[in-house]
């Protein structure tokens, strides 16, 4: 899944970051530097990102806010009812994806494998950069008093250094989450 995605949460703050290569797998080409694979959903309260086929992506983010509609903004209960439709439906299952979702109160990582993922601690990360983000976010989170939004963008920078399918033209987003 050649992107990274970080979420965080610091300060009554929830932050994610992406990045915006688009690597095309069968040839290892980069063909985008700047796409956002990051979207507020629900109104604006609900931050989503995706690594993974950018088609799937899309796919699961249109059905992710259909069960928050359908959930009425309670993104643990999409969260589970989306991993069930994902892990059970005969195209679905076939996707190959990762989202992680955020609100005032949650942060979540969820796979089509039925997994739906709440962090011990504050942070997630996915793709192929995932492992960097979520080692520097760690670490700015426990020696620094960064910002949740400058933490995210750190720990995305840290990646892009080290992964290849991870580029330096981070997308962040924020939201209150209190």
């Amino acid at each position: 899944m050649g992107t990274t995605i970080v979420a965080v949460r610091r300060g009554g703050k929830a932050a994610m970051a992406g990045d915006g290569q688009v690597t095309l797998s069968a040839t290892n080409t980069i063909m985008k530097h700047s796409a956002r694979k990051i979207r507020r959903i629900g109104g604006g309260k609900v931050l989503a990102g995706f690594a993974g086929s950018v088609a799937d992506s899309f796919t699961l983010f249109e059905r992710f806010e259909a069960k928050l509609s359908e959930n009425r903004g309670n993104l643990q209960r999409s969260a589970v009812d989306l991993a069930k439709e994902w892990r059970t439906d005969r195209a679905l299952r076939r996707l190959e994806a990762l989202l992680v979702v955020m609100d005032a109160a949650n942060l979540l990582v969820i796979s089509g494998s039925g997994d739906v993922i709440e962090p011990d601690d504050a942070v997630a990360a996915v793709g192929s950069g995932g492992p960097y983000a979520l080692a520097a976010a760690r670490a700015l989170l426990r020696f620094t008093d960064l910002s949740a939004a400058r933490v995210a963008e750190e720990a995305l920078m840290v990646a892009s250094e080290i992964c290849v399918f991870t580029n330096d033209r981070v997308v962040l987003e924020e939201i209150d989450s209190e």
